[in-house]
């Protein structure tokens, strides 16, 4: 790739020659703060992409920092470090940011493209208000709980998932060093990310529900979860996991399990709607499995002036509503890349042939799966060619229709219950069973432990 076409300037990245337009830089940086809360910007490199390097004294990054810390309010404090770039040193400064709006000697600048336009007084005072909108204060604030306090299996596991996934290159020495390296600490205290992510008991609840129809009238199940960011992640998964349709796929050499709604796209659905919920309202996630849907909703409304197409299309950058969160779940490699949560979603269920929804609510956003019906599914499995046609009831054996009724009248009974139940042994259970499944008359509902059957054709 030719040196001239490495880099280019955007919205989140300034390209700069030469140290001597350090006072246009710093301008950049805080227009790209107002815009996006985080970017990058490299002395050593022309406008137009080609790396050109500069000398750099012992004093060059120390002189850097303090300009930009004493120009830019309120202070930020970048990492500025001297990187090799196609065998020349340049410097580049990685920088973010929360605020709600940041002055570069004393004006204020948002980033449009590649330029930095200088705000008026009412665009300032709008722009103030939108920013309110993007990234809630909660997280930056500190909670009451103390460093102490924090769950360190919890601490020792994100750190370990971390530097598998290469994403953190430190190691788990104590609490309060690895809290402070991601920023969650103020003084003494947990922020409220930090107490969020990294504590048992910090009040955050996911409210999960079966119900027995398309509304809300009539619940078969319901459960209240708590516990850390990392497992109520894992226990909401688990639960939609549980009370989704399965079927098994035996065209292969390996039996292989298919859901009805592609894991990865609710698994991200689950980690998006805690992402970016409001926690200062007192009202939790749901998430909400009816007959012929599943909604993921979270309470915290999405950026004004945006789309889920706008993200789901490319068209605009990450906005991070909860950006401490945003960045531990991207650490412990829950997300991928910010922004591209939504788009991901999208594919997985383009892949699987299951329709999906995005909702912007008045009191928060929600993703919606429409499930296949039965009909769907038997269809599938006919296609992969396992069946030729589904019998009758009168043309199963007396086993087979014994199996059917007992399971009818105890979708959850075990394969041991069912051998005791019918005097026959354990292995003569699964063989009915598997040609059950087989001729589209049973399906299994979520996994072995926890799930139960379903009789297609009573």
């Amino acid at each position: 790739m030719s040196s001239t076409r490495q880099f280019k300037e955007n919205e989140t990245t300034e390209l700069k020659e030469s140290t001597s337009e350090l006072k246009e830089a710093i301008i950049s940086i805080s227009s790209i703060l107002n815009k996006h809360g985080k970017g990058a910007l490299y002395f050593g490199i022309e406008d137009y992409g080609k790396v050109v390097g500069r000398q750099t004294g012992k004093s060059t990054v120390k002189d850097i920092s303090k300009s930009i810390t004493d120009h830019i309010d309120p202070k930020i404090y970048p990492d500025i470090k001297v990187q090799n770039i196609m065998g020349k040193d340049c410097i580049v400064i990685s920088f973010s940011g929360h605020e709600n709006l940041y002055s570069a000697f004393g004006r204020f600048y948002l980033r449009t493209g590649d330029e930095n336009k200088k705000l008026s007084s009412r665009e300032i005072e709008h722009l103030v208000e939108k920013k309110k909108n993007y990234v809630y204060r909660w997280g930056f604030e500190a909670s009451e709980t103390p460093v102490s306090e924090a769950d360190i299996p919890t601490l020792r596991s994100f750190v370990k998932k971390g530097k598998e996934a290469g994403r953190i290159a430190f190691a788990f020495d104590t609490a309060k060093n690895v809290l402070n390296k991601l920023n969650l600490v103020k003084g003494n205290n947990l922020l409220n990310t930090g107490r969020a992510l990294f504590y048992k008991n910090n009040g955050i609840e996911v409210q999960t529900a079966v119900f027995a129809g398309h509304d809300r009238i009539t619940f078969l199940d319901i459960q209240s979860f708590h516990g850390t960011l990392f497992e109520l992640i894992e226990k909401s998964e688990a639960y939609v996991k549980e009370h989704i349709n399965w079927r098994a796929d035996l065209s292969g050499s390996h039996r292989k399990e298919i859901p009805e709604i592609p894991v990865r796209a609710i698994t991200e659905a689950i980690v998006n709607s805690l992402c970016h919920r409001d926690f200062s309202n007192p009202k939790g996630n749901e998430v909400a499995i009816f007959k012929n849907r599943i909604e993921i909703y979270n309470p915290g409304r999405f950026p004004e002036d945006y789309s889920p197409e706008d993200f789901i299309k490319g068209k605009e950058h990450s906005i991070l509503r909860n950006p401490l969160i945003a960045n531990a779940f991207y650490l412990a490699s829950d997300i991928e890349r910010w922004g591209s949560g939504l788009k991901r979603i999208c594919v997985a269920c383009k892949e699987s042939g299951v329709k999906v929804e995005f909702k912007n609510l008045k009191s928060g956003f929600a993703v919606i799966f429409y499930r296949p019906n039965f009909q769907q599914i038997q269809a599938a499995v006919r296609k992969g060619g396992q069946i030729s046609g589904q019998k009758r009831w009168s043309e199963l054996t007396k086993k087979q229709k014994a199996v059917l009724n007992a399971i009818n009248k105890n979708p959850k009974i075990s394969r041991k219950h069912l051998s005791n139940c019918l005097n026959i042994n354990p292995s003569a259970v699964q063989k009915h069973i598997q040609k059950l499944k087989k001729i589209g008359f049973l399906i299994r509902v979520g996994p072995d432990k926890g799930g139960h059957w379903d009789i297609i054709d009573k």
